[in-house]
């Protein structure tokens, strides 16, 4: 499902924002870091993709350097997409509203393998309890 990166609320000019705050939802200001800045370069390569396409309709394949023309249409098109929000600022206003979806592997696997170990010592504990009575009697 792509994204309207034109109807993008995202401020256009450089904004403060209190990264205490943000980070508070993966408790380390680098892992947010990590994942605006993956977002944005994901944001980035999608404009660019946008942006080729519409721009190859007025390629010129001849090797006339001579020729330049200037389309104004294609002027238009690339001012347009000079005037959108930087994907910087689209990605933390992504992140700061929770629509970003994000996986820490390493964390959940880590996470996994305590509670696995966990129950297994419960297990174990509960075993080691209910052989104790027996071996008093």
């Amino acid at each position: 499902m792509p994204v309207d990166f034109k109807k993008s609320t995202a401020p256009l000019n450089t904004m403060t924002w209190d990264t205490v705050k943000l980070s508070e939802k993966t408790g380390n200001i680098y892992e947010m870091v990590n994942i605006m800045t993956k977002r944005a370069n994901q944001i980035s390569l999608d404009l660019k993709d946008e942006l080729s396409k519409k721009l190859q309709e007025f390629a010129s394949y001849t090797d006339n350097l001579e020729e330049v023309f200037e389309n104004r249409e294609q002027i238009e098109i690339s001012r347009f997409y000079e005037r959108l929000p930087k994907p910087v600022s689209i990605a933390a206003q992504e992140y700061a509203q929770d629509k970003l979806y994000y996986r820490r592997p390493v964390v959940d696997k880590l996470t996994e393998r305590i509670e696995k170990d966990s129950a297994m010592m419960a297990e174990k504990a509960e075993a080691a309890e209910a052989e104790a009575p027996k071996q008093e009697q």
